[in-house]
């Protein structure tokens, strides 16, 4: 219990529960609309707004030049996510943007944070997560990013259901169907930065995608849905980073596997039970 008393050990916990709870509210919005890798395209475009950041910090002299890869990664997520929704709703094929994206991204982030002067270690913070470099100003914007997820996910929960369920049925009502298709897609990009620094930006997707794919399995309502995968989240994320205070392993990974082991488990017991009652 000592540990639970350690700054660091508490801004470990602390933002791996606000990711874990944020992260599967917009995941169950894009499985709802069948864009499960939209987290992967966004998150490479992030990559490339850390290193703009990073390039800006050093460009500005200074003394941490990572002090503005956070709001470069949200400011680069958000034009990505527009992008992307402006194409889809032009009647693009949405996978040919997001391969686009997600290689230019990334192919873009690793050119400037060389010539930023970064190395190979503070790419890979960025790629797989460094949960124990946050400090308390990460957490507090975690912090208020998170509320604005939470806030607007939640509580435009039946409008954006609609939309993300049948747009049709949603403009007939009279619902503001492409703003707020806008707004899941600006939600999801924030979302993806707030998680960014918990499993990184190749895994971010899973971690809202894992915890709602088990919650499907368990569940038949959207609403409920939605709340068990928030809870799945909070506990695959705190469970993650607590293991690896004992152990030397890889935060970001390790929430990843136990979430893909556990939809095992749970997808293994539905199965037999399918069976049985057969």
């Amino acid at each position: 219990m000592t540990l639970l008393t350690d700054p660091l050990v508490q801004r470990m916990l602390l933002v791996g529960l606000l990711v874990g709870l944020a992260a599967p509210v917009m995941g169950t919005y894009l499985v709802q609309r069948r864009m499960a890798l939209l987290g992967d395209g966004i998150g490479h475009v992030a990559l490339a707004g850390v290193a703009a950041g990073w390039l800006a910090g050093s460009a500005a002299g200074l003394a941490q030049r990572d002090a503005l890869a956070i709001p470069g990664a949200v400011v680069f997520a958000i034009a990505g996510a527009v992008v992307i929704e402006r194409m889809r709703a032009r009647g693009t094929a949405a996978d040919v943007v997001m391969a686009i994206l997600f290689y230019g991204g990334i192919a873009g982030g690793v050119l400037l944070i060389g010539l930023a002067g970064g190395s190979n270690a503070n790419l890979l913070g960025y790629l797989f997560g460094s949960i124990s470099t946050v400090t308390w100003g990460d957490v507090w914007v975690s912090v208020a990013l998170a509320a604005l997820i939470l806030i607007i996910g939640l509580g435009l929960r039946s409008s954006l259901f609609a939309v993300t369920h049948d747009q049709e049925f949603a403009r007939s009502t009279g619902l503001p169907v492409a703003v707020l298709n806008m707004v899941v897609a600006v939600l999801a990009a924030i979302t993806i930065t707030v998680a960014m620094r918990v499993v990184g930006v190749l895994l971010v997707s899973a971690l809202m995608i894992v915890p709602v794919a088990i919650a499907q399995l368990m569940t038949r309502s959207f609403a409920r849905t939605m709340h068990v995968a928030m809870g799945l989240g909070a506990v695959l994320t705190v469970t993650g980073i607590w293991i690896t205070l004992f152990h030397n392993l890889q935060p970001g990974a390790l929430i990843v596997v136990l979430g893909v082991a556990l939809y095992v488990i749970v997808a293994a017991v539905t199965a037999a039970r399918e069976r049985v009652r057969a």
